[in-house]
C-alpha cells in the first residue's frame, strides 16, 4: 500500500506564492506518475499537473506559466510551486500517485483571497 501527506496549504493573497508538498511512503517502488488534482468549491476534481519519474511534466492550461511541478524521487516526494495565484486557484488539492492502482492524498486547502 502507498500513503501520501500533503502539506503547504493555507490562505494567500492575489497574485502571491505557496508551495506544496506530498510525501509517500509504504510500498512505494515501482511509482509511475504522481501530481496534483484539485477540486474547487461547486466543481469536480480536476488534474492540475502530473510528472513522470522521467521528469515529463503535463500542466492543465489554467496554470500553464503559474504552476511548476516537480518531484524528488531519493525523497519520493512530489512538490507543486504556485506563483502568481488568482482566486479561482482556489481548492482543495490533492496527491496522486499511480503504481498500478491510483493513490490519492486526503488533500491540502489553498485559499487564494484579499
Amino acid at each position: 500500500q502507498v500513503q501520501l501527506v500533503e502539506s503547504g496549504g493555507g490562505l494567500v493573497q492575489p497574485g502571491g506564492s505557496l508551495r506544496l508538498s506530498c510525501a509517500a511512503s509504504g510500498s512505494i517502488f515501482g511509482i509511475n506518475v504522481m501530481g496534483w488534482y484539485r477540486q474547487a468549491p461547486g466543481k469536480e476534481r480536476r488534474l492540475v499537473a502530473t510528472i513522470t519519474s522521467s521528469y515529463n511534466t503535463n500542466y492543465a492550461n489554467a496554470v500553464k506559466g503559474r504552476f511548476t511541478i516537480s518531484r524528488d524521487n531519493a525523497k519520493n516526494t512530489v512538490y507543486l510551486q504556485m506563483n502568481s495565484l488568482k482566486p479561482e486557484d482556489t481548492a482543495v488539492y490533492y496527491c496522486y500517485v499511480t503504481r498500478g492502482f491510483e493513490y490519492w492524498g486526503k488533500g491540502t486547502l489553498v485559499t487564494v483571497s484579499s
